[in-house]
């Protein structure tokens, strides 16, 4: 393998062996998983440094070919919050340089992936001179934004966010909205800000039959369906569907009734007590006279979601804020309309009257309206949907945002001076000598 295609991700608390769809396992497990993927497949080794949560995981997993995952110590080996586990990336740190200097490998560059991955990537790649890539994934300043005093972010998130901004050599923005606010909350130097969305396997998401999806589902009945796929946290305002949904059955008197299928939670049978949102979602259901209609079929794995989205007449995603938004993507590769907030990401993905529509956040009367537009005429649905598709295929492909990662990598590598190509032996055992010098430390 050569030198220059070897490549260090590191995502702290996002690995692509978690299951999917709880609090913390969601978009940036996809993004890690999909993304490396199609990186090796162009000829680069990736390794993906991620924090050890089970005592007997294998410290190194060959996971496919030309990718491993590496499991570092930090803090307790069990689940933790990711919110919890700033204290612990300092032992991240060290640990993942102990790894480097006790197995030789050398990276040519090296990709964080959110802040504490970014703090880690940073001080390795100050280290040992090699260009560091920082993609966040999430922004603190727009989380706080948002959720105000009930974000729960670690008090120093913001400021170091801004130092890996100012270090990185580089870092990748997900949508035009993100760069904004690089440019604008963390004074980021627009040269260096590089816009590359991310991507949806077009293979696992791809059109089949309504009929053959509701059967494969056991969704019995008529009525036409919306479906909301993706963690269920107050952010992402299901509620709000919810309410939207009540008010388009006031008008559909003599008709089936519009139903709401949510797919996501912590567990794959829907759990208030796991979830606490979802018991959020079920009271308010029931107190609106609905609860019938609004269905929650809990956690499933990326292979089965095709057939929730291909149920569905319209996906349905009105989160007061979204850094990105993948389940926007897979469900119009699976040829359904969505109907999303105009925020974050989402107008970047989702085209008026083309693919779907575009609502303001905690609005349940113009999310109404927007479904009752397309409830009443299905087969513009059915166009949008195939509009949604072709979109879809021509710029948010996996492979097309690796190319596009792989010209940056090239960019920098071909740009870095010879020095930073040299072995890193010298400064890992320095480092190693100097490795608990708090100076050095969080």
């Amino acid at each position: 393998m050569q030198y220059s295609r070897r490549i260090a991700f590191i995502s702290e608390h996002a690995s692509p062996l978690a299951l999917l769809g709880g609090q913390d396992a969601g978009g940036q497990n996809v993004y890690v998983d999909a993304l490396s993927q199609s990186l090796a497949r162009l000829g680069y080794a990736i390794d993906i440094f991620t924090r050890r949560t089970d005592p007997g995981a294998p410290e190194v997993v060959a996971y496919d070919s030309g990718i491993r995952i590496i499991h570092l110590s930090a803090g307790p080996a069990e689940p933790l919050l990711k919110d919890e586990l700033w204290p612990y990336m300092r032992e991240f740190r060290n640990n993942l340089l102990a790894f480097m200097l006790r197995t030789r490998v050398r990276y040519a560059l090296i990709h964080g992936h959110f802040w504490m991955s970014g703090w880690v990537a940073t001080e390795i790649g100050s280290l040992l001179s090699v260009p560091v890539v920082q993609t966040f994934h999430a922004l603190g300043a727009t989380k706080r934004r948002y959720q105000g005093d009930a974000d729960t972010s670690p008090s120093e998130r913001i400021a170091i966010e801004r130092e890996i901004v100012r270090k990185a050599d580089r870092v990748v923005a997900h949508c035009p909205s993100e760069r904004d606010e690089l440019l604008h909350d963390y004074h980021g130097d627009s040269r260096h800000i590089t816009l590359i969305p991310g991507g949806v396997n077009i293979e696992m998401f791809s059109p089949m039959s309504q009929v053959e999806a509701r059967a494969l589902i056991g969704l019995g009945g008529d009525g036409p369906v919306a479906v909301y796929v993706g963690r269920i946290l107050p952010r992402k305002d299901i509620r709000n569907v919810v309410r939207a949904l009540a008010l388009v059955n006031e008008g559909r008197s003599g008709q089936p009734p519009a139903r709401l299928l949510i797919v996501g939670g912590d567990t794959p049978e829907p759990d208030p007590t796991m979830t606490p949102e979802l018991g959020e979602i079920q009271r308010l259901a029931a107190s609106l006279g609905i609860a019938e209609q609004v269905r929650c079929v809990g956690m499933r794995q990326p292979s089965r979601l095709r057939e929730y989205y291909c149920a569905g007449d319209v996906m349905v995603t009105t989160p007061w804020y979204e850094p990105f938004g993948l389940t926007p993507l897979e469900a119009m590769a699976c040829g359904r309309p969505v109907i999303g907030s105009a925020v974050g990401g989402i107008p970047s993905t989702v085209v008026p009257e083309r693919t779907g529509l575009l609502v303001p956040p905690r609005d349940p009367s113009a999310l109404a309206g927007a479904l009752m537009q397309l409830f009443a005429h299905p087969e513009r649905c059915q166009r949008m949907g195939t509009i949604a598709r072709a979109h879809v295929e021509r710029r948010f492909t996996w492979p097309l945002s690796a190319e596009r990662h792989a010209r940056l990598y090239s960019a920098l590598l071909s740009a870095q001076p010879r020095s930073r190509t040299t072995s890193h032996t010298p400064a890992l055992a320095h480092w190693d000598i100097e490795r608990d010098d708090e100076s050095v430390g969080v």
